[in-house]
Parts: structure tokens; sequence; C-alpha cells
């Protein structure tokens, strides 16, 4: 489905349900005429930064459960995520506070300081989605424009390197950093992970479109670095 077909789409199903609120709440504050009248972009960016943590909570999970060298305890594993997807404690404060760039840096550094790959990786991709949609946590936006395109340009940069690293980063042994698609005992090969960030990395270009812009046409295309996303 084309980016315009799905904006008609969901600007209906925003109507439905709008009218669907009205009818059954039309004594609550606000009602539903407010959704109505939510501009269809920001409605489209909402949905996107939901489906962001959704998929990259299951994305973290299946590098533990295929990963679980990282970080063997369990307990410790479910920590770990309260705190990246569920505003839970810092689990530690080395990397908690860093911008993405620097944690997915050390993410696959030959030797990161923090032992816990999956933890590093899966930290510095919930910032970069957060620096992207929110720049900092006292600020919201009200409309897609209110987005700088440059952000999400540098998103799907660095989020675009990830999706390469995780195909290519060996340890001094020859094994890849992570185990993500590799070949099973039975000969087939798992796509969870490649679905996964197609889908992230399809919907950051969805969001890049809304603003006019082109994804992948920008002057640090060629870089094999992480970029800062909020400059």
């Amino acid at each position: 489905m084309s980016l315009r077909k799905r904006i008609r789409h969901n600007l209906l199903f925003l109507l439905l349900i709008g009218l669907t609120g009205c009818a059954a709440g039309s004594g609550s504050e606000g009602g539903g005429l407010r959704d109505i009248f939510t501009p269809t972009d920001v409605t489209i960016i909402r949905h996107h930064v939901k489906e962001y943590h959704t998929t990259l909570e299951e994305f973290t999970v299946r590098l533990y459960a295929k990963n679980p060298k990282y970080e063997k305890d369990p307990l410790e594993r479910q920590r770990k995520l309260r705190f990246l997807f569920h505003n839970d404690l810092p689990v530690e404060f080395r990397y908690a506070y860093k911008p993405s760039h620097e944690v997915l840096t050390a993410a696959f550094a030959a030797r990161p300081e923090y032992p816990d790959r999956v933890y590093l990786l899966s930290l510095g991709l919930i910032k970069s989605i957060r620096e992207a949609y929110e720049g900092n946590e006292e600020q919201t936006f009200f409309t897609g424009l209110q987005i700088p395109l440059d952000r999400l340009q540098r998103l799907h940069h660095n989020l675009s390197q990830v999706n390469w690293r995780l195909k290519t980063y060996r340890d001094g042994r020859g094994e890849l950093l992570f185990r993500t698609n590799e070949v099973g005992a039975d000969g087939t090969i798992n796509m969870g992970y490649e679905v996964l960030m197609t889908e992230t990395l399809t919907r950051i270009k969805d969001d890049i479109t809304l603003r006019g812009g082109l994804p992948g046409k920008y002057l640090f295309n060629m870089s094999t670095l992480f970029v800062g996303i909020l400059f």
C-alpha cells in the first residue's frame, strides 16, 4: 500500500473512531471530537512511536534468547527490560544517560566496557527513537512538522548501520557478535530479526516522507559511524 493510501486509510479510521467516541462518551471531557481534528500525520507518527517500543522490546527478548551469554540471569534480563521499556529504575549508570550514538558504538566495540551487548544495543536503539521523536524528557510534539527532518534522517542512518553490523561484525574468533539469522540445526534461517528491523526502518522512511524528505539522501549516507541525533 502506498504512503498516500495509508494516510487516507488512517484518516478514515480516525474519523470512525472519533464518531464512535462522540456517540459513546459525549459527556466526557474533550469527547471524540478532539481525536477527529487531530492532524493525520500526528496520528500516524504517534502510532509509529508506539510500534517502535513494541517492536524493540520483542527484538530485545529474542536477542537475549539467542545470545544468553550476555546476561545469563533471567531475573536480571527482566530487570533490564523493565528499565528499557517500562520506565523502571536504571540497572547501571555508565551508559544509561549517554546519547544513543555513543551507546550503539559501545555495543559493537571490540571490548565493550559493559559486558552485556544486548542491553547496550537495545538501550542505544530505544534512546535513538526517543531522541528523534521527543528530543528530551521535557519536550513533546504536537504536529509532525515539529519533528526536525534531520533527526529522522540521522535516526534512519543509525538504524541502517545497526542492521548492517548485526550481519557483519565479528569477534576475535570470527563469530558474529550477535547471533540472529544464522542457519539453525535444521537448516532453516530465523528471519524474525530481519523482519523487525525492516518494519522499523520502513516506518522511519514513511515519517521522513511525511516531512518532505528522501530517505537515504543526506550528506552522511556514506559514513560507517553512528552519528549524533541531537546536535
